[in-house]
């Protein structure tokens, strides 16, 4: 594979780009790919693309906090030998281990970068049967685990609510589907259900630039009782982009 071969295969470079931003192009590729995207604008417009589709997604996931192993691995991977720490003066990567908010987020990017580039990746396969999904949003619950995902389809005017993990929901309570907008009142897309997949029609300006987040509330049978907001927790969320 040569750089003129790649920007002629539009899908092989959309992959490419997208793993090299995720951090998952690893080794050889990553080497050659970077050498690609040293000299060549269409490789670096690829790549900025896909910086500007999965990093928003930093913004919307909670906290992780990482495992002592993941210290170790760094540790091991710089070869930092232990040394003793001065009472008045940490060293730099014990300060760095120590910082919530490095930790913080580290654990929101990769975890949201992560599901969204798997979503991304599998609404742009092409189906013979289908129209191109126009907007995604993977909505994950407080643990940043991803619940639905949700695909837009900009000709058809309508949005796919997928369950990827079922919920546990009581016969008097009803998920209900919400757009967020940068202003004003929260807006009642409908409800949808708790396993399997629901279509849902999409409001014209249903985009990201008014529409940010998608949210799920947990409400009384049939919805909200209140048409401008939840009555109940909202307990999914996730950012809206177009891909």
């Amino acid at each position: 594979m040569n750089l003129q071969n790649l920007k002629r295969n539009d899908k092989l470079l959309e992959q490419l780009a997208g793993e090299y931003v995720l951090g998952t192009l690893r080794g050889g590729a990553r080497r050659r790919f970077e050498r690609w995207l040293r000299d060549d604008v269409i490789v670096k417009r690829a790549v900025a693309e896909w910086q500007d589709r999965l990093h928003p997604m930093a913004e919307f996931a909670p906290s992780a906090q990482p495992s002592p192993q993941v210290w170790q691995a760094i540790e091991k991977q710089l070869k930092l030998a232990p040394a003793p720490v001065r009472q008045d003066r940490r060293s730099f990567w014990l300060g760095l281990r120590e910082d919530l908010s490095f930790w913080r987020g580290l654990g929101m990017a990769s975890t949201a970068l992560a599901t969204i580039l798997v979503t991304v990746m599998l609404t742009r396969q092409p189906e013979p049967a289908m129209q191109t999904m126009s907007f995604v949003a993977t909505l994950s619950d407080e643990k940043a685990q991803p619940v639905m995902v949700v695909t837009g389809d900009a000709k058809r005017r309508q949005m796919t609510v997928k369950v990827v993990m079922p919920q546990n929901i009581a016969a008097d309570r009803s998920l209900e589907l919400w757009a967020v907008p940068k202003q004003g009142a929260p807006r009642s897309l409908g409800l949808v259900a708790n396993n399997g997949t629901v279509v849902l029609p999409m409001p014209e300006d249903a985009t990201p630039e008014s529409i940010p987040v998608l949210a799920i509330s947990l409400e009384p049978k049939g919805g909200s009782p209140n048409p401008n907001a939840p009555s109940g927790p909202v307990i999914f969320k996730g950012a809206w982009v177009q891909i």
